[in-house]
């Protein structure tokens, strides 16, 4: 499972690393659910876009963020996330990510980086969903304009996990899906199939800061060991 990770690079490393165009981003140590993330898709793969993190698929009763993780093994599968894998992919840009462990009678956060602190990118998927547009009951006294559907349009993803190898398997029996740089390009033009797929990052883990679990910490000391 990936329930949260940290991307703190700058937007010049960023921009190079993805061959992309950055217009805004912030930092953050403590990337949660339903926050908007940065992301990389298949049909704009030259800008660095921010997408909300739980996926809303575009028949969905409302916006309210969905799942966070797909597995590989079903998520071609699923009604939720299907088209998503066929259609809309993408790629999440990640400076380390967090597991717990229990140690002690209490839940001990890591986190997982490379040794030099490179991003890396985790396979996503992702969905556009449009809110239906509401009766207002107002009559001939009703706006006639047409509803802005692109700006109350809700962009989402989520992260595709597989089972634990290496390192993360000491912690977590499932990781993201971390793909090398020769995938990603692969991934977003629907060429590559993870479901087989074996991560190959070389990442090391430390203990941190319980401050992690509280999304509302977001500064630098969260990714310091302790």
């Amino acid at each position: 499972m990936c329930g949260r990770y940290a991307l703190f690079s700058d937007s010049e490393t960023l921009a190079h690393r993805f061959d992309v165009t950055v217009a805004e981003y912030e930092p953050t140590y403590n990337a949660a659910p339903s926050q908007s993330l940065p992301v990389v898709t298949n049909d704009d793969p030259g800008v660095l876009q921010s997408f909300q993190w739980g996926l809303v698929p575009p028949w969905a009763d409302d916006a309210d963020p969905g799942p966070i993780n797909a597995r590989v093994e079903t998520a071609h599968e699923k009604p939720t996330f299907a088209e998503s894998v066929e259609t809309r992919r993408c790629l999440v840009p990640c400076g380390g990510f967090y597991e717990w462990r229990e140690e002690g009678g209490t839940n001990q956060p890591y986190f997982f980086a490379r040794a030099d602190g490179a991003p890396f990118a985790m396979a996503g998927i992702w969905a556009r969903y449009e809110p239906e547009t509401k009766q207002t009951g107002l009559g001939e006294f009703a706006d006639a304009g047409e509803p802005d559907q692109e700006a109350d349009a809700v962009h989402s993803f989520a992260i595709l996990t597989t089972e634990a190898s290496g390192v993360v398997a000491d912690y977590h029996h499932r990781e993201s899906v971390v793909l090398s740089r020769a995938e990603e390009a692969r991934w977003l033009d629907g060429d590559l199939d993870v479901r087989e797929h074996e991560n190959a990052l070389d990442v090391t883990a430390r203990p941190v800061s319980r401050a992690v679990n509280d999304p509302a910490n977001d500064r630098p000391a969260l990714v310091e060991r302790v």
